[in-house]
């Protein structure tokens, strides 16, 4: 591993070698205006799967990459008008700008959904190296999953295996960095731009447009990946509010779909519950969807011992939370709580999300 002090270097020899270690296939940490990145060549499958070892334990989360503009974008994503508007406003800077994927990277690098992030960095260095070598580099954060966010070089390496440590082939040193956020995901492949990840940690209202069955269980999707690290580490609680037929049940199909289950959902209205084990990767779970139309009192909730079903790795769907709320949220400790409300608007649905 060679470490280059930024504050020393000449810019041209830094430039020079971080390609030549691209080049080979090698891992390089590098500072953004954010957080340090981690970052190989996107199109080099060796490459990318080193990474993904150095990451340890993502279950399936996408990377993203970086490139110095919209042009360079446009052979690896489809900007619709919509991603067109956010890259006028938004970048550079510390926004990560999700699309379609033209499948021109490396396997693991786009999402499940056939999706990618885009990463115009408002960071002088990163958009000249991205310039001279022309092809994306990966823009995950340079922690190991899970650890604390990396501001300096310190913040990585104390937090990384001998084995991680051994991955790494080349460390741009910029020092400390200033502790902003990470950069503000927003997807905008759907009808409605979906955030799926945001520096504001203040519970929010979006509302999102589905325009059929299949964009609701794609947003079911969307919103469970969202949730990913509170599912595997508290359990997630997914409260839905609306009439019938506004297509709850078909939501929970998308979030069956995303966990891998195969079994056919049922409604619950006579069974009140109907559990389903899940394994996605290496995490075993269990959805539960629940049906609350027909609990009249504290007395019948309490007989369903759902405080039972909150637990790490446990998705629980509730159709008419309305219902229970005032019964179901004193259960409520560290499990997370998002609040979904469907109405119909023409031939749409529209899902107002709070979380």
């Amino acid at each position: 591993m060679k470490i280059i002090d930024l504050s020393i270097t000449p810019v041209e020899l830094v430039i020079k070698q971080t390609i030549d270690v691209l080049k080979s296939g090698g891992l390089v940490l590098f500072p953004t205006e954010t957080t340090y990145g981690a970052g190989v060549d996107a199109t080099n499958q060796e490459a990318v799967n080193k990474l993904l070892a150095y990451k340890s334990r993502r279950e399936g989360k996408p990377l993203s990459i970086l490139v110095h503009n919209k042009e360079m974008a446009e052979n690896y994503v489809d900007i619709n008008q919509q991603a067109e508007k956010l890259y006028a406003q938004f970048l550079p800077g510390p926004f990560t700008i999700v699309s379609k994927s033209l499948n021109n990277v490396a396997s693991g690098v786009e999402s499940e959904f056939g999706t990618l992030g885009v990463r115009i960095p408002d960071y002088k260095l990163m958009l000249q190296i991205s310039n001279k070598y022309n092809k994306p580099i990966t823009a995950t954060s340079a922690n190991a999953s899970g650890k604390k966010r990396p501001y300096t070089i310190n913040d990585i390496f104390l937090n990384l295996s001998d084995k991680q440590k051994g991955l790494v082939d080349l460390v741009l040193d910029a020092g400390q960095l200033p502790k902003n956020e990470p950069s503000t995901v927003i997807d905008t492949t759907l009808s409605t731009p979906v955030i799926l990840r945001s520096a504001e940690e203040s519970k929010r209202s979006t509302t999102i447009i589905s325009q059929s069955e299949h964009e609701t269980k794609e947003i079911a999707g969307r919103i469970m990946l969202k949730h990913w690290n509170e599912i595997t580490t508290n359990g997630l609680v997914i409260a839905l509010n609306g009439d019938l037929g506004m297509g709850k049940t078909i939501f929970t199909k998308g979030s069956a779909e995303f966990l891998g289950i195969e079994e056919t959902i049922k409604s619950p209205t006579y069974s009140y519950i109907e559990e389903y084990d899940y394994q996605r990767y290496q995490t075993k779970g269990r959805l539960y969807h629940l049906d609350m139309w027909k609990v009249e009192d504290q007395k019948m909730f309490d007989r369903l011992e759902i405080n039972e079903l909150l637990k790490t790795n446990n998705v629980v769907i509730v159709e008419w939370y309305s219902q229970v709320a005032k019964y179901f949220e004193s259960l409520l400790k560290d499990t997370k709580i998002v609040k979904i409300n469907f109405a119909q608007i023409g031939n749409n649905r529209n899902l107002e999300i709070i979380d």
